[in-house]
């Protein structure tokens, strides 16, 4: 990249090892600076929850009897998450907490170079640098950086499900369906990608992935029946053990009628009815990516899809709305510089980022009546639903065969460029 092409709104940016390093190290330590003095931090509590969960299973506890002291919040995820916690009770609380930011960094990177890594290849950047400058980014995204002060999974079941697009688009997909169905025994919500798997007609990863989903359930029934009756049984339709569906971080189509009805319970057939509509765009929409050979955009897809019909949807799950970002960038980035899509597609991506960047929903925690109200505190369900009716399907370069043969459109090569889609459904 010559340093004229280097130049954005009159910065020089470095070309020398010297000064990107320079560059680099200033940008994690402002960013490191932010994240340990940003007054949202949230000390841990949901890595307690495990920790607290597990060392109460340890010493003859049962799992779901378990409170966070002076509170109603317990574990709430299947036994098989409390199984692959278990390590956690070899160490102290600080090298628990230690774990969990080394296990959020490592699965980030991963993140970001499964959505990122052709495109840095295409574009012939200097690989360490952007992903340098990437991660620090990336870590200022407010469902990031909750993710890390929670202590929660998210990245590495975003790490997991990425992994078998990864399969999937580099023509690996004997082993796809590992990571979904992992994903999907530690936490419910990756089973919607099982889902992806069928309506693309990837039998063999589906079943792969609803295999070892199974399989997992079933090590965790041998390993604690007792928790696995109670999950299955009551503690998973427990929804006062995971909060109110009203609260502002609820970002789902759940948490937009709860608060449209608050202090009463929202209409269930108001909310099977609209989740019906976002199965039915997302169903056509994934289809498209897949048969396009945009593998991305289909698992981003899904991702927003669960995101939007979860009861449940937290600021912090929202990390699975990042690949649907990083698909808007790639797919401005592979237009031509003169192409006005390209300004078009990353300066809407830009606003997308600051706005998942800002906290701006917590301006409405205490009060989300009024129009303002219903707009502000359901900002990032908008974004959500605005990605998953207009994200691009077909912005790629394919480097290998990517799509299913039962899914390539007549006359369509298996290589080479696939034509840009400009979002519409």
């Amino acid at each position: 990249m010559t340093l004229v092409q280097q130049r954005t709104s009159g910065i020089k940016w470095p070309t020398s090892t010297r000064g990107r390093v320079l560059l680099v190290a200033g940008l994690a330590a402002a960013v490191a600076l932010f994240l340990a003095t940003v007054p949202l931090h949230r000390d841990w509590f949901d890595l307690g929850v495990y920790y607290g969960t597990v060392e109460h299973w340890r010493d003859s506890g049962r799992i779901y009897d378990y409170l966070v002291p002076g509170t109603h919040y317990g574990f709430t995820y299947p036994p098989f998450a409390a199984v692959c916690m278990l390590p956690m009770t070899l160490v102290a609380w600080p090298g628990a907490v230690a774990l969990s930011v080394l296990g959020n960094i490592a699965a980030g990177l991963v993140v970001l170079y499964w959505c990122a890594g052709a495109l840095v290849r295409r574009q012939g950047w200097s690989r360490w640098y952007t992903f340098a400058v990437a991660f620090c980014l990336f870590a200022l995204l407010e469902p990031v950086r909750d993710t890390f002060s929670f202590g929660q999974v998210n990245l590495l079941l975003l790490a997991l499900v990425l992994t078998d697009a990864w399969l999937l688009s580099t023509g690996r997909a004997r082993w796809a369906g590992l990571g979904i169905g992992l994903a999907a025994a530690i936490k419910l919500t990756p089973a919607v990608f099982i889902g992806y798997l069928l309506i693309t007609r990837r039998w063999r990863a589906a079943t792969t992935a609803t295999g070892v989903a199974a399989a997992a359930t079933l090590l965790a029934l041998w390993v604690a029946p007792d928790a696995s009756r109670v999950y299955w049984t009551e503690a998973m339709w427990n929804t006062d053990r995971v909060g109110s569906l009203a609260y502002v971080s609820n970002q789902s189509w759940q948490g937009v009628l709860a608060r449209l009805s608050a202090p009463d319970d929202p209409s269930r057939a108001v909310w099977a009815i609209g989740v019906v509509v976002i199965l039915a765009v997302w169903a056509r929409r994934s289809t498209r990516a897949a048969a396009a050979g945009n593998e991305l955009a289909g698992f981003a897809l899904t991702g927003l899809t669960a995101c939007l019909i979860s009861p449940v949807t937290w600021v912090h799950h929202l990390v699975w709305v990042f690949p649907a970002l990083a698909v808007l960038v790639t797919a401005g980035l592979d237009h031509d510089r003169d192409d006005p899509r390209r300004r078009r597609l990353l300066r809407r991506a830009a606003v997308i980022y600051v706005v998942l960047c800002s906290s701006v929903v917590w301006l409405w925690s205490w009060d989300a009546t009024g129009i303002d109200g219903f707009i502000g505190s359901n900002t990032y369900v908008w974004i959500s639903l605005g990605l998953l009716l207009t994200l691009p399907v077909r912005g790629v370069t394919a480097e290998v065969p990517t799509a299913h043969p039962s899914l390539q459109p007549a006359g369509s090569a298996t290589m080479g460029r696939c034509a840009h889609d400009t979002g519409s459904p």
